[in-house]
């Protein structure tokens, strides 16, 4: 069967509710799936025309041509529906029987589950059923007021509700107008039109005047609603954007204090490992820091300083003469003074006595031999000593 309306509305006449009619329907609308706009209208004024039961087959319809095609990632029907769905769900469900409103609630559901329809389409289908429930005074009990259930609309999102419902009641009859203008347009304005007599021209003229005129002001009244759901949405884009802004800060927030209690929660497990004992609160100091504690003072103490040593005789000759010792300042200063007068008859003995054991070098390792004769040191040439000293040194050495 050819396209036409006429097959349209025959089509639609005969469909039932058996799921195969339904199906054969929705078959032959998508294989002219290039008519969609058409077709959806005459759907649209048939299901008006038509009473309670039908109407509920009609959805049926529409239910299965929308999601096949949305299935077969087609939108031309999705898209020719839109603008007048919502409308065509509240004329079924409105006057309807709680069976039949039951079921048309449950289509709406599976075009909310599957995502059939946008949401702002959904919003507005779920609006128009709620003013139909409200004005009957029978809220949907097992729904909690609303047909999608517990996903109910935000209340973010309530004022967007009422624009979104203007601009679909007014896109149905902007693009009827539209077409129908449009149509007109090319018939008289064409490359391909066929120019009449001038009379029957200039009526043509007249008359497509005024469709262009109600198309203007159709779309002029499209255009104000949509700047008013633009406006809505700026609103709440507006006030999301400043939530975004508050939150993004308290997660920082939140992610900075996390950072913070997990470096403590290690510090603190670095105390249990180093040692520190159950009952013992936890402070910074127990152990943890990074840097020693520091040190006490030192106690002042004077420091110890050794005398100072003599110099030994016998080790430290003097350097002119290695062979002879050298004598201490005050002994030699008395020595030339007055030999005998500062020694006496003990010094004296103990002198010889010292001559016997004279270091002969530096080192002490060599001893100088006396004389066992006269006992008395062998001085070499020096013979500075007076010969009566040097004589009684020999006397009182060989008396004793």
């Amino acid at each position: 069967m050819s396209y036409n309306d006429d097959a349209v509305l025959a089509k639609l006449s005969a469909l039932s509710e058996a799921a195969d009619s339904i199906v054969a329907v929705a078959q032959w609308i998508m294989f002219h799936r290039r008519h969609a706009d058409r077709t959806v209208q005459l759907w649209f004024q048939r299901l008006k025309d038509s009473t309670s039961h039908k109407r509920l087959n009609l959805i049926y319809l529409a239910n299965e041509v929308a999601q096949q095609t949305k299935a077969r990632n087609r939108d031309d029907f999705v898209v020719a529906f839109s603008p007048i769905i919502a409308e065509a769900v509240a004329t079924a469900y409105k006057g309807a029987t709680m069976d039949v409103q039951q079921r048309i609630l449950r289509v709406i559901e599976v075009w909310k589950e599957r995502n059939v329809f946008e949401r702002p389409i959904l919003a507005a289908i779920e609006a128009r059923v709620q003013e139909i429930d409200q004005a009957r005074g029978s809220a949907k009990a097992g729904l909690g007021g609303s047909i999608f259930g517990s996903a109910s609309i935000p209340a973010e999102l309530a004022p967007l509700t009422t624009p979104q419902q203007n601009v679909t009641k007014l896109l149905l009859g902007t693009k009827s107008t539209m077409n129908s203008a449009n149509q007109e347009y090319d018939k008289l304005m064409g490359p391909d039109s066929a120019i009449p007599s001038a009379p029957v021209y200039a009526a043509r003229l007249s008359g497509l005047l005024k469709t262009l005129a109600q198309a203007e002001g159709a779309v002029d009244q499209c255009v104000k609603a949509r700047r008013e759901l633009v406006a809505a949405l700026q609103k709440v884009l507006d006030g999301n954007r400043s939530a975004l802004i508050a939150e993004e800060d308290q997660l920082e927030t939140c992610v900075r204090r996390r950072m913070d209690v997990e470096e403590k929660k290690t510090e603190v497990e670095r105390a249990i490992i180093a040692g520190l004992p159950n009952d013992e609160p936890y402070s910074p100091n127990n152990g943890l820091d990074d840097q020693p504690a520091p040190e006490p003072d030192r106690p002042e103490v004077e420091a110890l300083t050794p005398p100072a040593l003599e110099p030994d005789l016998a080790e430290n000759p003097d350097p002119a003469d290695p062979a002879e010792p050298s004598w201490p300042s005050n002994v030699a200063q008395e020595s030339a003074s007055d030999p005998l007068s500062s020694l006496g008859t003990g010094a004296q003995s103990g002198l010889a006595a010292h001559y016997k054991s004279v270091a002969t070098s530096a080192n002490g390792s060599k001893k100088r031999k006396l004389d066992d004769a006269n006992d008395f040191p062998d001085l070499g040439e020096d013979d500075g000593i007076d010969a009566d000293v040097a004589e009684m040194l020999r006397t009182d050495s060989n008396g004793s």
